[in-house]
């Protein structure tokens, strides 16, 4: 079983990737310019677009130019029937408490449709515009402490958590989430800080798209820290997909995202990532991207690293045609990656297209792999 996940643009939707990082020559270098403003209106359209392609949720973000992930969230749920949400919170901003009961209520209120991201943050500019100062290790351990008390809201009554940075005494949820035994907590990071807590509290690992052997190594890895504690991880990857008739036509449409930014821009993007980032995971990708360089940012089969020239994690994408994108798919299902995070410019048309051409191969692929299983 595979689930499929996307991402709503809180913060507007393109055509082109021009906007998506920090630009050095604005005045308010967080605010980023869309083709397509967000709105109410457009924010229904994109979820029912997506519960309609057979997404299985759509990720929710929380940065400081977006719209609020919750309230976004809590303003969809009456306009879709099964398409759950996975609202993205960033532990440094709300008391686990009161995160508890306002998602248990979204979860309430759409009948089991609520999950969670808790975000840590790897963006010092962005954590201190918020009044985020911690350092990189203490937001990491306060964000494992978050997720431990968040699962005992929500699993037991009158209970009194002293820790490190809360403190609950005779601690209870009146009403707790439809979900039992709580919203499946979705969580990535791939510092060794990151990993630990992974390991111990989260239920899905999220992890940024990398060569097949990188992600097996990343499996791997995070399957022997989280068996310590005995606890089996999913696994969830993000990946941008480009179709096309054709694997050219492809490519032809994947370069084009980019013909709207500078070289000048390509460089400062690169220089944000490399000496102002402190996401190990965007670093990785900003590696693979240099190794990459001479090949035209090829570095697998229809995979392509060009648009972590200009974005940030969540690069890496597949380009080709629908069954070439299907295959890929299903190589890193077969590495143990039960979700996949999809999408692409523009979003709304992106996910439409995967929900016509990519996500019922993948699951006609799985059926066909299901029976010769049984057969056997």
């Amino acid at each position: 079983m595979i689930d499929f996940i996307t991402a709503i643009p809180t913060y507007g939707d393109a055509e082109y990737v021009n906007d998506v990082f920090l630009r050095p020559d604005r005045t308010d270098p967080w605010r980023m310019t869309a083709d397509t403003e967000p709105s109410l209106s457009y924010a229904i359209r994109f979820a029912q677009a997506a519960e309609k392609a057979g997404f299985d949720s759509i990720l929710v973000p929380t940065f400081n130019f977006c719209l609020e992930s919750l309230v976004t969230a809590s303003a969809l749920v009456t306009s879709t029937e099964t398409l759950k949400f996975l609202v993205a919170a960033r532990t440094g901003f709300t008391a686990p408490a009161v995160f508890a009961r306002q998602l248990g209520t979204l979860d309430y209120y759409s009948g089991g449709r609520a999950l969670v991201n808790i975000i840590t943050g790897g963006n010092p500019a962005e954590l201190a515009a918020d009044g985020e100062h911690l350092d990189h290790e203490s937001r990491y351990k306060r964000t494992g402490e978050f997720m431990h008390v968040l699962k005992r809201l929500y699993t037991e009554d009158n209970f009194t958590h002293e820790g490190d940075f809360y403190h609950l005494k005779n601690a209870s949820l009146f009403y707790k989430s439809v979900q039992k035994p709580y919203p499946k907590i979705y969580f990535g990071g791939a510092s060794p800080a990151a990993k630990a807590v992974a390991a111990k509290d989260c239920d899905v690992y999220m992890l940024y798209a990398e060569t097949l052997d990188l992600t097996k190594d990343r499996i791997d890895e995070m399957t022997l820290l989280s068996a310590q504690h005995n606890r089996t991880l999913d696994y969830c990857m993000s990946i941008q997909v480009f179709l096309g008739e054709t694997e050219e036509q492809a490519w032809q449409y994947a370069l084009s995202r980019l013909s709207k930014i500078s070289d000048k821009e390509f460089k400062a993007k690169a220089e944000q990532t490399i000496n102002k980032n402190e996401s190990v995971g965007e670093k990785r990708l900003h590696e693979l991207m240099e190794s990459s360089r001479n090949d035209n940012f090829r570095i697998g089969p229809n995979l392509w690293a060009g648009l972590t020239q200009a974005s940030g994690g969540g690069t890496l994408a597949l380009v080709g045609t629908p069954d070439q994108v299907a295959d890929r798919l299903m190589e890193y299902a077969a590495q143990g990656y039960n979700k996949f995070m999809l999408r692409g410019y523009p979003q709304l048309e992106t996910v439409e297209a995967i929900g016509r051409d990519i996500i019922p191969r993948v699951r006609q692929k799985l059926e066909q792999q299901k029976n010769l299983t049984i057969s056997k």
